[in-house]
């Protein structure tokens, strides 16, 4: 049974290559031809990775970055479809479905939406659960970064507190809806921010969420 991780992989790779390599993502500075580089360089080069997270080590990842977006498009759909090498840690079912999940979802959302006749993807119920468990672990982290309180709640009423704190802001939506909310991508995200006024457009303008 293929995992989650594996069934967004290859509906990215799909929607790259239907898209080109010229195309727009929600990834500011990003087109599809370097969503495509991130992904190979994250799995295949852990040696410039480290820079996506390091500040020390970016000068390293723009220059593999740059190494990688000068290949040819077809070749780097081809390395995200058959994944990282066997004996990557990365190519372990367990390792993958843990942080390629959320990864290759969010990436496929920022493909899709970056297109003018977007909808929303409707997602069955394991993976939403999935996504909302993602969602739970990660809101104290990414609230942190929040400039006011923020309460996270499903439609079924199962909440979150991102952060402690007044005003406070409640945001509802879908699981997925959520991620992309908790992830910077509050423009695209199809959910409902209620609170004080002021404090909600601080929050949906705000460039500091994010995991």
């Amino acid at each position: 049974m293929s995992t989650h991780a594996k069934r967004e992989r290859l509906l990215l790779a799909e929607l790259l290559e239907a898209a080109g390599p010229e195309a727009p993502t929600l990834c500011e500075g990003w087109r599809t031809r370097d969503l495509a580089a991130h992904i190979v360089v994250r799995e295949r080069r852990p040696d410039a990775a480290g820079g996506i997270f390091v500040k020390q080590l970016a000068g390293r990842i723009d220059r593999v970055m740059r190494e990688y977006t000068d290949k040819p498009y077809e070749e780097l759909i081809r390395l995200i479809r058959t994944g990282p090498p066997r004996f990557s840690p990365w190519s372990m079912r367990q390792i993958d479905e843990l942080v390629n999940t959320v990864e290759f979802y969010v990436h496929v959302e920022d493909v899709r939406r970056a297109q003018v006749d977007w909808s929303p993807r409707p997602l069955d119920q394991v993976f939403s659960d999935v996504l909302w468990s993602r969602v739970e672990r990660g809101a104290r982290v990414a609230g942190r970064k929040s400039p006011v309180g923020l309460v996270l709640r499903r439609p079924d009423g199962r909440t979150v507190v991102a952060r402690k704190g007044t005003p406070a802001v409640t945001v509802t939506g879908e699981p997925g809806e959520l991620m992309m909310f908790l992830l910077g991508r509050q423009d695209s995200a199809t959910v409902e921010v209620d609170g004080d006024k002021e404090a909600a457009a601080r929050l949906q303008g705000s460039k500091q969420l994010g995991l």
